[in-house]
């Protein structure tokens, strides 16, 4: 399913979604303050591309992590979170649709606390060495 829903997923919105991201991200960058935003967008552009075959991982999120999330939040991170929920639900209605809204869900997550995840493959283990 990883190739193929990935291909129908770019032709039914994926390109678009992954553009506006990494457009976002750009903007971001252009201020020093910023690029950590602007970096986590264009991570989420990259999984908003290709969503299916990978997994979000969260992994040890320190106090760094958790500033950057609540300014996260602050500036725009609920209301994406919210709308890939919501097409996620709309999606998730119609019985084809599951699949893709299981990939919303899950950019729905990365959007709403980005900092602190990893995307990895789902096909692999995946440990956390510190």
């Amino acid at each position: 399913m990883g190739c193929l829903g990935n291909l129908i997923w770019m032709i039914f919105g994926g390109i678009i979604s992954a553009i506006s991201w990494f457009f976002i991200g750009c903007l971001w960058c252009l201020t020093i303050i910023g690029i950590p935003l602007g970096l986590q967008c264009f991570k989420i552009a990259k999984l908003s591309l290709m969503p299916f075959g990978k997994d979000v991982v969260r992994g040890e999120s320190g106090f760094g992590s958790l500033l950057w999330n609540i300014l996260w939040l602050i500036f725009g991170g609920l209301e994406l979170a919210v709308m890939h929920l919501f097409v996620g639900v709309i999606l998730a209605i119609t019985i084809i649709g599951i699949p893709f809204a299981k990939q919303h869900f899950k950019l729905a997550l990365l959007s709403l606390v980005p900092f602190g995840a990893r995307i990895v493959p789902s096909n692999t283990l995946y440990m956390d060495i510190r």
